[in-house]
């Protein structure tokens, strides 16, 4: 592929300093005197109007008079410079310019500057890191342009950070440490160049093993997910979130309100497979032990200790964090009561008495090792009599060498393990002075561990095996309501809505007149339930405006006339369309639950549920997720509240229809996915219980939106676009299918690629592998769709599972205007005309997405290829600096 176009701002051959000065104290001295002393091995030229020579180099009074190209411009001069310094830049060639100063944003005119500023960068094709920046840093190539004087040690760390005040007190901290890194980004106001752009630029980095976020806010949910997401398959990150309870939503519904900022981003990031962090100290911690390829499977942790008070309070500590104490299985306790002391606790945690010898210990937590039901294991010594704190420490660094499993080394005291400690450090063990901070991250592994396989979840918005929902009607239904000017639709019309997505509703017969209520009651049956109909009154219990379990005409008319008389005492103002008459419901087993949408200004809909009824926000138990939900997504929604706890058999109450109550969770996935107007909604209650799920009352808040959008702009992660799948025959009558390729297609792939000839695995791959790596393998069936697309003919392997013929991908580059393809069809499928048809599949799906370009590489020597490109339409030329390759590119 082509260098990523953040290669100018990242490691840049020839800089320009604009305001490169000697004067003690300025931004301009600052950022030169750290290029120079950075061992930076490129081209530094200082721009000063009014010295020839700053810090002993010749210096320009315009980047105009370089005569060398330029890569990088770092402008450290006041904001009323910018329009004319962006116009010189673009004039010279400059790819990328940095603003290394704090300018206020609060001023009209230096808005106005600013934004004079940028779109001269935007109209030369400039990108700009800033303003309010400290700067960029790497040190692993020597080049500081940023203002920050102290040490920064060069590492494997990428830290980028929104806040040049925290990141200076991150820098520093982190020195303390001995903690280095590969990358150090300051943001700022992002402008321009944002956290996705920085991301994506650090996934391909070879330098960087873990990427540090610190986040306030985020310009741009879609890019920001669609960057992490890609980040977090190779490579571990963690986020620390600054104002996390800012910009809390609201709404009319229960699902807005209920719902924080902090919550809907704690849900994106979990979706994205990352791990966010609440303090400094985690932020490193959790970064080294990532790193360090420490994984957990769960969070069943056992406790090994030689005295018992640490390991009570240790226990305790487990239960504060939310972790589980793991309860050993009969062979290992049988183990350990052969081999410990008669007087040892017995369980977890194991108190093997304050003499424990280091073969006790090894003989101890080897057991919990070896042990299914234990995910990790803590290890607390106390220096006592007969103890060998150092001949136990090398023996659990031999053990953790051994095992897969964390082991978290806790040595208590201070002089007398001092030797110990040292050794861990040595040995890259996860080793702590307090318990508590041991327990705190295997929380946080144990975290990362979900979140990652929440990244593996790559749901549609419509799934085949479950009946299409009728999107028309329910479109029409909205659009009725936008016409007439309104945003929330009745009772009557949100359950409209809801049943064209076959999500249950009990009926709902509209009356105006007393008499018109006892017809319908009559058409339903007795007993029923009257509600008040009005646009204007979202929750209808506020002014009395439902009455329950009518059984006669003549309390339905009593009812009928005490809701209109209460409403129109309460909310004079509010227009009346009639009275609702519903059957009443009596189902002995059934849950009030409530499922809810809500919209994030950041991150778009997000999915709630939890319990339902009129105590809601009393109750406040509700878990959200963000869209497209598949059936692993929804029951980990449901096991999160604590209604989901009372969702099963308990006293005399019978299970409920748990696949009953997923499905409508699923299909208000669709609903989200297919309808990008509809902004909240509330069903409250669904009731559930061993018959299945049935919405008894809901409303929905809707607002238009452009017709010219991209489809599921509206959402921050892209769903598995099944409208992509089609079902073809090859030309000897072969039934294929091409789809999307998903996570689960790992093994196909993998075997697909190790039946190749050595000859077509050159030609795709351009090397002799014989199998992809893991990493290749998770870039190649995780996908960001809204990035990329990978497109594979499969058929019936006649064994219940499928056979790979063939794969076509294109990644898009990073302006969004291009993008590079790659194809590949099985040696004994070659001539079958798979090329041709995948190709045509993948030209489809590009011009999708609204790409331009499709371009490739293929080697000289491959002449099938080649043939296919020239019938193809791709134009083939020869590669520029390599003779051996061809360049081909197709419009689209």
């Amino acid at each position: 592929m082509k260098p990523h176009y953040l290669t100018s701002l990242f490691s840049p051959r020839n800089v320009a300093v604009v305001g490169a000065s000697d004067t003690p104290g300025s931004i301009g001295q600052a950022v030169f005197a750290n290029l120079l002393a950075g061992n930076f091995q490129g081209k530094l030229f200082p721009v000063n109007l009014n010295h020839k020579v700053v810090g002993g180099v010749q210096a320009q009074q315009s980047v105009r008079q370089i005569e060398a190209p330029l890569d990088l411009a770092v402008v450290t001069t006041a904001l009323r410079t910018l329009p004319a310094i962006l116009r010189d830049c673009g004039k010279k060639g400059v790819k990328a310019v940095l603003l290394a100063k704090e300018f206020a944003d609060t001023e009209q005119m230096e808005r106005e500057i600013l934004h004079e500023a940028v779109s001269i960068a935007r109209h030369y094709g400039i990108r700009v890191l800033g303003p309010n920046v400290l700067g960029l840093m790497r040190p692993v190539a020597g080049f500081n342009a940023s203002n920050y004087t102290s040490k920064v040690r060069p590492g494997n760390l990428a830290l980028v950070s929104q806040s040049s005040a925290l990141c200076t007190a991150m820098l520093d901290w982190a020195d303390s440490k001995g903690i280095g890194f590969s990358s150090v980004v300051s943001v700022g106001d992002a402008v321009d160049v944002d956290f996705g752009e920085i991301l994506d630029y650090l996934v391909a980095d070879n330098f960087t093993q873990s990427i540090l976020l610190h986040v306030h806010h985020i310009h741009d949910a879609r890019r920001f997910m669609s960057a992490l997401r890609a980040a977090a398959r190779t490579k571990p990150v963690v986020v620390i979130k600054s104002g996390r309870y800012e910009n809390d939503v609201s709404g009319l519904t229960h699902s807005s309100n209920l719902v924080g900022s902090a919550d809907v981003f704690e849900a994106a990031l979990s979706r994205a497979g990352v791990l966010r962090v609440d303090t400094i100290a985690q932020l490193f911690t959790a970064a080294k032990v990532l790193a360090a390829n420490f994984r957990v499977q769960g969070n069943r942790l056992a406790i090994v200790t030689n005295g018992i008070g640490p390991g009570v309070l240790a226990a305790d500590s487990v239960a504060t964090y939310g972790v589980e104490l793991a309860q050993l299985t009969a062979p290992t306790l049988s183990l350990l009561n052969q081999v410990l002391p008669r007087n040892w606790s017995g369980g977890n945690p194991l108190d093997i008495i304050g003499d424990a010898s280091p073969m006790r210990f090894r003989t101890a937590v080897k057991a919990c090792l070896d042990d299914a039901a234990v995910d990790g294991v803590l290890v607390i010594f106390t220096p006592q009599a007969g103890t060998d704190q150092l001949t136990t420490a090398q023996l659990m660094i031999g053990l953790q060498r051994e095992s897969t499993k964390p082991i978290f080394l806790s040595w208590l005291g201070e002089a007398k393990v001092a030797e110990s400690r040292e050794l861990f450090s040595k040995a890259k063990c996860a080793h702590f002075r307090a318990p508590e901070y041991a327990i705190e991250v295997f929380r946080n592994l144990a975290n990362y561990h979900q979140n990652q396989k929440l990244l593996l979840q790559t749901p549609g918005p419509l799934e085949g095996k479950r009946e299409a929902p009728d999107v028309t009607t329910a479109r029409a239904v909205i659009n009725l309501a936008l016409s007439d000017g309104r945003s929330v639709l009745s009772e009557f019309e949100s359950k409209q809505v809801l049943a064209a997505f076959h999500i249950p509703v009990n009926q709902v017969l509209l009356a105006r007149t007393e008499d018109e209520a006892v017809g319908c009651a009559a058409e339903i049956g007795y007993p029923v339930v009257l509600k008040i109909d009005s646009p204007d009154i979202f929750y209808k219990s506020d002014v009395g405006g439902v009455e329950l379990n009518i059984n006669n005409e003549a309390t339905l008319r009593a009812a009928f006339a005490g809701i209109l008389e209460r409403t129109h005492a309460l909310r004079p103002d509010a227009r009346i369309d009639g009275i609702s008459v519903q059957p009443m419901r009596r189902r002995r087993f059934a849950r009030e639950t409530m499922v809810g949408v809500m919209h994030d200004a950041q991150f778009g809909p997000v999915i709630t549920f939890g319990a339902g009824g009129i105590a809601v926000e009393v109750m406040n138990d509700r878990a959200l997720a963000l869209p497209p939900l598949n059936d692993y997504l929804v029951n980990r929604m449901i096991d999160k509240t604590r209604i989901g706890r009372l969702l099963g058999a308990f006293k005399n109450m019978p299970p409920v229809d748990r696949d009953q109550l997923a499905q409508a969770l699923l299909r208000l996935s669709e609903l989200v996915c297919e309808l990008p107007q509809v902004r909240e909604l509330d069903i409250n209650p669904l009731v559930a219980d061993d018959l299945g799920v049935i919405a008894l009352d809901a409303r929905i808040v809707v607002s238009a939106v452009r017709e010219d959008r991209k489809r599921y702009s509206h959402m921050s992660i892209m769903p598995y676009p099944t409208r992509q799948i089609r079902h073809a025959a090859l030309p000897d009558g072969t039934p294929v299918t091409i789809r999307p390729v998903r996570p689960e297609d790992a093994d196909m792939q993998q075997a697909f690629v190790r039946n190749l000839s050595e000859e077509s695995r050159y030609n795709r791959y351009m090397s002799s592998i014989k199998q992809l790596s893991q990493t290749m393998l998770v870039r190649f069936t995780q996908l960001d769709y809204d990035r990329e697309m990978a497109l594979a003919v499969v058929r019936d392997d006649g064994a219940g599972g499928e056979e790979q013929l063939a794969v076509a991908r294109f990644i898009t580059d990073p302006d969004n205007e291009g993008c590079e393809f790659a194809l590949e069809v099985a040696d004994h499928w070659q001539g079958h005309g798979i090329g041709a048809m995948l190709m045509d599949a993948l030209f489809a799906a590009a011009r999708e997405q609204g790409l331009k370009m499709m371009r490739g590489e293929v080697l000289a020597s491959n002449k099938g290829m080649l043939r296919l490109m020239r019938k193809l339409g791709f134009a083939i030329e020869s590669h520029p600096e390599d003779r051996s390759l061809n360049n081909v590119t197709r419009a689209l």
